[in-house]
């Protein structure tokens, strides 16, 4: 047995034809056109006219039929629902007869059946058609099985018999010379008919119930449910990329999907099989080798989950997941009475449901308080308003009398987003898990409820996050791999290109062994920027940016992307060192993003920005990395924290902090070498800033300086570090007029006046047996920031510093006798981008951690 939908879009046309006809009934009979000769050509299409002639007839017939109905609408200035219902019918009925025609030409056994004469159901008849997609679209229809039963007899011994489906004698035997072949009976989903005798439907998608109500009937093995997917998805796939399908579940776990919102089901589907226990699959009609999902079985009682044994946590049956699948309902309100104390909670109760009943309201959750008899109830955005004048006109003397406080109806689009499965009875940490994955996402909660069977959680939402909640809830219970969403800035400079290269190469390193994957999708230079949904391919970022689909940096168009992007892990690497850039940190941080930056403007720029950073780091509860701001790779700024935060006092912090400087005075004097030579060599080997005066000026040191000092709370800005500069102030100041290579090349012209004075210096202080070092110090006690190019003797751990090395020294009062030193490679782009995607591992790692 077939059961048929309409064709892609029919249900649609059909009530657009009704919709038109309250304003003009010509557009209608356009709309229906468009139906009708839909049907038809693909009618035609399948089958010689001797064939589909009487089809065609009959469809031009009802098409008329339609049009008489709808024609009245206009007088009566209203759509009755059984008006929407009768016409809304036809698309499978014109189905039905489609394939009917199909298989007849095919040589097919077969006949169509009119579920309109057979199934006869209890319907309240003010449902209507259903909202599209809803949860609550059931309608209340039930079977009327005796009847049912007995009109599908009839039909099988009469017209079963005249289309030759039913050749059986009355003792139940098959004509001799029968080929065994099973005859095809199409019968229409959707349709039936109510017990006064008036066509209804099974709703919206009802043909799903349509099929399992004759499965039923006709005592079938089973059901196979032909959709557009892969069986029913963990979640939707359209906003969790990550969704895969769901092997097999069970009928209670099915239907509590179905209710909230998987649409691949009807809510009602499940129930006649039930009883027989009919097997219900769930298969891709474009992917037929695919097995798709069984659905079989019922849950336990929560009674029977009590008795079986003790409580445990969800995370210590290691690989076992309590949920099935995670899904929502879009378009829902929150009406909610306050302050009905007076009246006591029980009266409150049964008059504001009664109110809703009597509005025909489907109320989707229901929340109360006991301490101020305050109700909430989720209800269909559609009903909102209607619900809300229910309610008003109910408790009318009371809010006259302020016994009630307020009756409100939410005024944003809401959503209902629910964990679903059979795993969650007796396990403990499954509704922790599900908020806390909310609230790292920056996902307000309004509503929250349980199921009394512990089948499923669900909390309402802001419709706007729906789908950043989706996917952190199906990360935060290993349903799929963590993604992370990432946009770099300044992608094409030495730093964001080594960041780049090295993302790349280990991409499937983080997947295979840290189980998260970094999504790539924005990257911008200094004037453009590429952003796609994930760039699969992003190693050739100059080709990206040079494309027709770039646009100009935009910092409102990529701040709007980055709050639409549903991702709820999302991080900014800011790799340009620009003041405008870090202007955006706080408002990236508000929208829930997490920022790394080597760059240290943001860290060591002017301090009412610094601490309104960090504010809304706090705040937002993101995370704010900038450990390579420091020394690259070199785990200066954490062990800093860890000190202050396990309660050990800081003395001092000391040493070099200028990968340059270290390499410049390491080299300076050599083999003759002079400084500007030194300098010369450090620019090859990628070593300075791009403007090598930040370097030798000490500016790129003190900015260091001030990152440490503000992580150890004190008040310290660039203004408050005493700095030694190497350049005179001529040079220091100088207008240039160019840029990049050609900028250091006239400067390093100039700096060769600087070479006698300064190896006068290295003279001097190698006749001492010292050696010069450009040595920084923070005086904790003192309050004092300096650096300067000092002489240091072989007590000092400076003494050996190599030549592109950073060193610190801390001072404690645990470290009394020997300083705990910090010393390695800290200079060029490929060590401080190895910095970076550390602190890039460092979140990825928390986020799955935190998941785990």
């Amino acid at each position: 047995m077939a059961i048929v939908s309409a064709r892609g879009g029919m249900t649609d046309l059909l009530v657009a034809v009704v919709d038109s006809a309250l304003q003009d009934i010509n557009q209608a009979e356009v709309e229906l056109d468009r139906a009708l000769e839909g049907q038809l050509s693909i009618l035609n299409e399948l089958a010689p006219s001797e064939i589909t002639a009487p089809i065609e007839e009959r469809m031009r017939k009802d098409a008329k039929d339609i049009l008489s109905v709808v024609q009245s609408l206009r007088m009566i200035r209203s759509v009755p629902p059984s008006v929407m219902e009768v016409v809304t019918g036809f698309g499978e009925i014109w189905s039905a007869q489609t394939l009917y025609a199909y298989l007849k030409n095919k040589g097919v056994k077969t006949a169509w059946l009119d579920a309109r004469d057979v199934l006869i159901v209890k319907s309240n008849s003010n449902a209507g058609l259903g909202d599209k997609g809803s949860a609550s679209s059931t309608g209340g229809v039930v079977p009327l099985w005796v009847d049912t039963a007995t009109k599908m007899e009839e039909w099988w011994n009469t017209e079963g018999k005249k289309e030759g489906v039913n050749e059986m004698k009355d003792d139940g035997s098959l004509p001799e010379g029968d080929d065994d072949s099973a005859p095809i009976v199409i019968a229409t989903g959707f349709v039936a008919t109510s017990s006064e005798g008036v066509p209804t439907t099974l709703k919206r998608s009802g043909s799903d119930y349509s099929a399992t109500i004759f499965a039923k009937l006709v005592g079938s093995a089973r059901v196979t449910m032909w959709k557009n997917t892969d069986g029913v998805y963990t979640a939707d796939p359209r906003r969790v990329p990550e969704a895969f399908s769901i092997s097999s579940l069970k009928y209670d776990e099915a239907m509590e999907l179905a209710y909230f919102g998987a649409q691949v089901l009807h809510p009602s589907a499940m129930v006649p099989c039930i009883d027989s226990n009919i097997p219900v699959y769930v298969r891709n009609i474009f992917n037929p080798a695919f097995e798709g999902t069984v659905i079989q079985g019922r849950c336990a009682s929560l009674s029977e989950a009590n008795q079986e044994g003790k409580v445990t946590n969800w995370r210590s049956n290691k690989g076992v997941v309590p949920i099935k699948g995670i899904t929502s309902v879009d378009a829902v309100s929150l009406l909610t009475l306050e302050g009905a104390s007076v009246i006591g909670g029980a009266e409150v109760a049964e008059r504001f449901m009664g109110a809703m009943a009597d509005a025909n309201i489907d109320v989707l959750i229901i929340t109360q308080a006991s301490s101020e008899s305050s109700i909430t109830v989720v209800v269909p955005e559609s009903q909102g308003k209607a619900a809300l004048e229910a309610l008003r006109s109910t408790f009318e003397l009371e809010l006259s009398r302020s016994n009630v406080n307020s009756i409100s109806l939410t005024d944003s689009p809401m959503a209902i987003v629910a964990i679903i499965g059979e795993g969650m009875a007796m396990q403990s940490g499954v509704s922790a898990s599900f908020m806390s994955s909310l609230a790292k996402a920056n996902v307000n909660i309004r509503v929250i409820a349980q199921g009394s069977s512990e089948r499923q959680v669900a909390v309402v939402v802001e419709a706007n996050d729906a789908s950043r909640a989706l996917r952190a809830a199906h990360m935060a219970f290993t349903l799929s791999q963590t993604m992370v969403s990432v946009a770099i800035l300044g992608g094409t400079g030495k730093l964001g290109s080594a960041l780049i290269r090295q993302i790349h190469s280990q991409k499937e390193n983080l997947t295979r062994n840290l189980n998260f994957g970094v999504c790539v999708n924005t990257i911008a230079s200094s004037n453009k920027m590429f952003m796609a949904s994930c760039l699969v391919d992003f190693d050739d970022v100059d080709g990206l940016l040079d494309s027709d689909d770039a646009q100009d940096l935009d910092m409102d168009a990529l701040q709007a992307s980055l709050e639409a992007d549903v991702n709820p892990h999302r991080i900014v690497i800011d790799c340009t060192n620009d003041d405008k850039v870090a202007d955006q940190y706080e408002k990236w941080m508000d929208a829930g993003v997490n920022v790394i930056s080597p760059g240290r403007q943001a860290a060591a720029g002017p301090m009412e920005r610094y601490q309104a950073i960090q504010r809304a780091h706090r705040v937002n509860s993101v995370e704010w990395q900038y450990e390579s701001t420091v020394g690259s790779a070199l785990p200066i700024v954490s062990t800093l924290r860890d000190l202050v935060q396990t309660g050990d006092e800081v003395q001092s912090i000391r040493g070099c902090l200028s990968g340059t400087m270290a390499y410049v005075f390491r080299n300076m004097g050599e083999n003759d070498m002079s400084f500007s030579d030194a300098v010369q060599q450090a620019i090859g080997q990628d070593f300075t800033e791009n403007d090598m005066r930040e370097d030798l000026s000490g500016l790129d040191a003190a900015r260091k300086i001030v990152i440490l000092a503000r992580e150890l709370g004190m008040n310290v800005s660039m203004e408050d570090v005493e700095v030694e500069s190497i350049l005179p102030d001529e040079i220091l100041n100088k207008e240039y007029g160019v840029d990049g290579d050609d900028l250091n090349a006239a400067i390093l012209e100039d700096i060769k006046s600087l070479d006698d004075p300064l190896m006068k210096r290295y003279e001097e202080a190698s006749a001492e047996g010292k050696k010069l070092r450009y040595k920084f110090v923070i005086d904790v006690v003192n309050n004092k920031c300096k650096c300067s190019l000092e002489a240091v003797d072989n007590l000092d751990p400076l003494f050996r510093l190599r030549e592109n090395e950073n060193l610190v020294a801390f001072e404690t009062s645990r470290y009394t006798t020997s300083p705990l030193i910090v010393k390695g490679a800290a200079a060029g782009p490929d060590l401080a981008a190895s910095g970076m995607f550390a602190d890039l591992l460092r979140l990825g790692r928390a986020f799955v951690g935190s998941q785990s």
